[in-house]
């Protein structure tokens, strides 16, 4: 309702409406002889009701030429000073004089108000100069100020208030922009996120999946325990996929009034089972690890460093050699993966890379990828956040050791 009243308000018609809303209220004024203190004292009545006319089309023109209508108000309140004011003239003037300190540039009311002071204060000389009487002077100058200076004052008010209402309107509509690119911020890193899970998830196990049934196919007639021990592989990475792809459905799909279903993350505790599905593949893999426990994060990160490194050596080194060290050095976990290249290294989209580095980066690490020693490497370097006992690489088993335990023999490090 507001809305449309204020939609009203600003077209043509309103403007009509108020002005012969006020030369009805002057045609009843001089009808009644209400319209001055001495009516006799005045202009004639006719000339009287010709000024209210040219009044009324003044406040019709209002809004297209402030400045020029209040003049045109003025130049009649002043030719009616020596017969005394009539109440119709007062009105529009004051009417038209606050419309102009509104609708003119800051510039237009600023000369206004400077006009309104000059007029109270040459008024008030000019009064006590004829009459010789201060106190005539001083009571003309309270009405000049209460004609001129108190409408100026107020529709500087309503214009200071209406400043700091659109100023506030500004700021929540740049509040709002603000709010929206946020969210859509969130919403694309939060793309990206799923992004670089589901390749983790889905392209790595299926990845494996692929290779380990081309390896099977290749040698189906000739090693029957081979062949067992690929589907075993197959298996595993497909209900791994599965389970992964499931749990990360939930999660997606948890209200967020609900609580999303608590999952275990991958971590390098798992490291075996990325093993065995790697040399399933056909990769020839030697393994040395050193560590203990680890922050959670920089656990997962690990972990899919390791799987997403030894799927693309699988698909570039294919029957090659390859190898993983994951190791403490103070406080960084040192992630490197290498192997042979048996196929060209830039074959893939580099979505595995793209991941991995993001992977290291979310945790405030360092990632390398590229030829080495006429292969290639992989190197992460994770920070733990904090110092961590020394750890040594148990040569039998491949796992680490605190410093001061007893060392374990064995035949040396893991090999495919």
């Amino acid at each position: 309702m507001s809305e449309a009243v204020t939609r009203y308000r600003r077209s043509g018609w309103w403007d009509v409406v108020i002005a012969l809303v006020f030369f009805a209220v002057a045609l009843v004024l001089y009808a009644t002889d209400l319209y001055a203190l001495v009516p006799q004292e005045q202009l004639p009545l006719g000339l009287l009701i010709t000024q209210s006319a040219v009044l009324c089309v003044a406040q019709m023109l209002r809004r297209r030429a402030p400045l020029v209508m209040l003049a045109i108000a003025t130049g009649i309140l002043l030719g009616n000073l020596s017969y005394g004011l009539p109440i119709p003239v007062i009105i529009v003037f004051v009417y038209l004089l606050v419309n102009a300190t509104l609708s003119t540039t800051r510039r237009g009311s600023r000369f206004i108000l400077a006009g309104a002071i000059v007029t109270v204060l040459t008024v008030g000389v000019a009064d006590v100069g004829v009459t010789g009487d201060w106190r005539h002077g001083f009571f003309t100058v309270l009405n000049v100020f209460s004609l001129l200076i108190v409408p100026v004052w107020w529709s500087f008010n309503i214009r200071q208030h209406d400043e700091i209402l659109e100023a506030e309107r500004a700021s929540s509509r740049q509040l709002h922009r603000i709010a929206e690119l946020d969210r859509r911020t969130a919403v694309a890193d939060e793309r990206a996120w799923m992004a670089r899970d589901l390749h983790d998830v889905v392209a790595g196990h299926l990845s494996a999946i692929a290779i380990q049934a081309e390896a099977l196919l290749s040698v189906a007639d000739r090693d029957p325990q081979l062949v067992r021990t690929v589907l075993k592989s197959v298996r595993e990475n497909s209900i791994q996929s599965l389970a992964e792809m499931r749990a990360m459905i939930d999660v997606l799909q948890a209200d967020n009034g609900e609580k999303s279903p608590r999952t275990a993350p991958a971590t390098l505790a798992e490291l075996d089972r990325l093993v065995d599905s790697a040399r399933a593949g056909g990769l020839v893999l030697e393994i040395r690890r050193a560590f203990g426990d680890l922050p959670v994060a920089v656990d997962l990160a690990a972990y899919r460093i390791v799987q997403e490194a030894l799927t693309n050596a699988l698909k570039h080194a294919s029957g090659g050699s390859a190898a993983v060290e994951v190791r403490v050095e103070d406080t960084h976990l040192i992630v490197e993966v290498t192997n042979d290249l048996t196929g060209p290294p830039g074959a893939g989209a580099g979505t595995g890379l793209v991941s991995m580095r993001e992977r290291a980066h979310a945790v405030g690490g360092d990632f390398q990828a590229g030829p080495w020693s006429g292969g290639w490497r992989v190197r992460a370097v994770l920070p733990l956040g904090q110092p961590m006992e020394e750890w040594r690489v148990d040569s039998g088993t491949g796992r680490g050791r605190s410093h001061g335990e007893p060392r374990r023999t064995g035949a040396g490090p893991d090999r495919g």
